[in-house]
C-alpha cells in the first residue's frame, strides 16, 4: 500500500500544463505543496491563480538545470518529487540543431535526474518516500518530428524503470504517468520550436512551416486527474497512461520495430509524416 503519511510534495514545471494542475488539486486535498516554476516572472503569477482558486501552496523558482536552484531544494524537506518540468522541440532528426539537442536533454533527462538524485537520498534516510515520473506515450511509442523529445523520454521510461528497482528496498516508491496527445498548448509549440533555430534554413529537409502535430488532442482532464491520483498515492500502478482508449494502440506500436523490414515503404512517404502536412494546429479529438 502507499504510504499515507507522505504530505510535503515537490512539482516541478507547475507554472503551467499539467504541473500548474496537479499542484492546485493536490494543495486543494491538503498536501503541502511547493510549486517548481523555471523563471522568478512566473512566481507572483501562481501565487495569484492559486488564491483565485482558494488553494494554500508555496510558489519556489526552481530551474531544474540550474545547479543553485537544485541544492536549493535539498532545504525543502520534500517528501514526495515529481518531475514534470520538460520542454519539446519539434523537427525531424536530422534537422535539428545540436544546441538545441543537449538544451532537450539537459531539461528532460539530465537536470531531473540530478534533483532526483539528492532528494532520493534524503527519503532513504527518511525511510520513505514516492517519486513520480511524468514521462509520455512518447517514452514508449514515436511519431515523426518528435524524435528528440521521444528520445528524452525513453530515457525517462529507462531511469524510472531501473530506479523503481534500486530504490525499492529502500521504501521508496516510484511511478511513471504517460501522456499521450493532450491539448494543453505543449505539442503545438513543439512544432513551432524552428522558428528560432540558429542553422541554414536551406539545408533542412523539411519546410516545417507546413507541418501541424500529427494528431488531434484530447481533454487534458484525463491527465489532470491521474497524475494528481499518483502523486497522492491514491493509485499504485507503476504505469499510468492516459487516454486510457490509447493503451492497445500504445502497446501494438510497441511490436513494429519487430516486424519491420529495412526496406518497407523505401521510396515513399510515411503515413504519419503526410499528416503532419494535413493537420491544423490544436486540432481537438472528434
Amino acid at each position: 500500500m502507499a504510504n499515507a503519511a507522505l504530505k510535503k510534495v515537490l512539482i516541478t514545471g507547475a507554472g503551467t500544463g499539467f504541473g500548474f494542475e496537479a499542484a492546485m488539486r493536490l494543495a486543494k486535498k491538503g498536501f503541502d505543496v511547493i510549486a517548481g516554476v523555471e523563471i522568478y516572472a512566473q512566481v507572483q503569477t501562481l501565487k495569484w491563480q492559486a488564491a483565485e482558486r482558494k488553494v494554500r501552496l508555496r510558489v519556489e523558482k526552481l530551474d531544474v538545470t540550474n545547479d543553485g536552484d537544485r541544492r536549493k531544494a535539498l532545504d525543502w524537506g520534500v517528501e514526495i518529487l515529481v518531475n514534470n518540468a520538460g520542454v519539446g522541440e519539434g523537427g525531424a532528426t536530422v534537422d535539428i540543431p545540436e544546441s538545441n539537442i543537449r538544451h532537450q536533454f539537459e531539461v528532460n533527462v539530465t537536470g531531473p535526474l540530478v534533483l532526483t538524485q539528492g532528494i532520493a537520498k534524503q527519503m532513504i534516510n527518511r525511510g520513505a518516500g514516492r517519486i513520480v515520473w511524468v514521462s509520455s506515450r512518447e517514452g514508449l511509442n514515436v511519431n515523426p518530428f518528435t524524435g528528440i523529445y521521444s528520445a528524452s523520454k525513453h530515457a525517462i521510461e529507462a531511469i524510472a524503470e531501473t530506479m523503481a528497482y534500486e530504490l525499492q528496498e529502500y521504501n521508496i516508491e516510484v511511478a511513471t504517468v504517460n501522456p499521450g496527445p493532450f491539448l494543453t498548448g505543449f505539442n503545438d509549440r513543439m512544432f513551432q520550436t524552428w522558428e528560432s533555430w540558429e542553422d541554414d534554413p536551406s539545408q533542412r529537409l523539411f519546410d516545417y512551416s507546413k507541418l501541424a502535430f500529427p494528431r488531434p488532442q484530447f481533454d487534458p482532464e484525463a491527465v489532470f486527474a491521474t497524475l494528481t491520483a499518483v502523486a497522492a498515492g491514491e493509485v499504485d500502478s507503476y504505469r499510468n497512461l492516459e487516454p486510457k482508449s490509447m493503451l492497445e494502440e500504445t502497446k501494438r506500436l510497441q511490436e513494429v520495430p519487430w516486424e519491420r523490414k529495412v526496406t518497407d515503404g523505401l521510396g515513399t512517404r510515411h503515413p504519419a509524416i503526410q499528416h503532419s502536412y494535413e493537420m491544423q494546429p490544436e486540432t481537438p479529438v472528434g
